[in-house]
């Protein structure tokens, strides 16, 4: 009984802590979401910069995983030649500062909700350049199943109310560059045995954008910035949020390490109904039938291609499982085999 007991409660503490690493993820990820279309939106806070915006992000981000790696010592840095990070974590940092840039300038144009729904075409991004890069097997079940996806966000965005081609052109293009990234990360970096954590990511990756957004910055926003003598930088709205940026990026580590990234993909499902629902609800966007309908079949299909995705990962484990056990069981019949040969040799003898 006392061990069935303190069995049940080590699960039930198991089930919490995931429960409140998720909630945590959601939390600051809807967070920063909000507070960005905050600052960038016209009708808010009026501060339409978002290469601006994104710098002082990684210039805070930069700083602060110098800190936790350097003086705190949290983490140990990766051991990186000057050739593998101008190879690998370079075109990465350029890739990740391109889709920032044009995430955040979206937001400028579309509402909260809408975003959430063309970003339900990030699987279908991955695994398109996935299959170019040929880092996915071509399927043509799963290739269906990413037409369904697009067939899906296009239904809703026929249904847009607040239909803006340029800022659909801006998060599709940040969707590309994303999805690229992610792949290269798997080309450039863990295919050499290199990962990094949330911590050192930014260590290493954070500098290298804000040096690429720098060029942009001097021609597109600093003369328009120059001339706007009203401004005075607000300390508290934008240094929380950067601190949320980063804490966004310690919480995807903690629920990664922590659960899976499977969770993180059903997680990241439940924030997308949550910000519809509070972009209708309290930000007054728009959600029309159409665009629910469209977003609700892209959401099946996205779901199908995360269970697809685990199905396959656990038939890897199996077979991996069951190639150990082979491994082993030949090696201990190559012993009993040793042994009775030389026990025959000891008799003869």
């Amino acid at each position: 009984m006392g061990k069935g007991g303190s069995l049940s409660n080590s699960v039930i503490k198991k089930v919490l802590l995931s429960y409140t690493y998720v909630a945590i993820w959601i939390f600051l990820s809807f967070t920063v979401i909000v507070y960005n279309k905050y600052i960038l939106d016209k009708k808010m806070y009026n501060w339409p910069f978002p290469i601006s915006l994104t710098m002082i992000h990684m210039s805070f981000c930069s700083t602060l995983a110098i800190l936790l790696i350097k003086v705190f010592k949290v983490v140990e840095p990766v051991s990186m030649s000057r050739e593998l990070y101008l190879s690998s974590v370079v075109p990465i940092g350029a890739l990740y500062s391109l889709s920032l840039w044009l995430s955040n300038s979206a937001y400028i144009y579309l509402s909260v909700s809408f975003i959430q729904m063309l970003k339900a075409l990030m699987p279908v991004a991955v695994y398109s350049i996935g299959v170019l890069f040929k880092k996915e097997g071509f399927k043509t079940d799963t290739m269906v199943n990413m037409l369904s996806i697009s067939f899906g966000v296009a239904i809703a965005a026929y249904g847009e109310a607040r239909f803006d081609t340029w800022g659909v052109m801006l998060q599709l293009g940040a969707v590309a560059f994303e999805a690229t990234r992610l792949v290269m990360i798997q080309i450039l970096l863990t295919s050499k045995g290199i990962t990094l954590n949330p911590i050192t990511s930014l260590y290493y990756v954070a500098p290298c954008c804000f040096v690429f957004l720098l060029v942009p910055w001097i021609f597109v926003e600093f003369p328009v910035l120059k001339e706007t003598s009203s401004f005075h930088f607000d300390f508290v709205i934008f240094g929380t949020n950067s601190f949320c940026a980063f804490a966004l990026n310690l919480a995807v580590f903690l629920l990664v390490g922590k659960t899976s990234a499977l969770t993180m993909n059903v997680a990241g499902i439940v924030k997308d109904w949550l910000l519809i629902a509070f972009s209708w609800s309290v930000i007054k966007d728009t959600v029309t039938p159409i665009n629910l309908f469209g977003y609700a079949l892209a959401f099946l299909g996205v779901a199908y291609y995360n269970h697809s995705k685990l199905q396959a990962l656990k038939a890897k484990e199996a077979q991996k499982k069951a190639a150990q056990a082979d491994e082993e069981s030949g090696r201990l019949l190559e012993e009993r085999e040793g042994e009775g040969t030389g026990k025959r040799s000891e008799s003869q003898n």
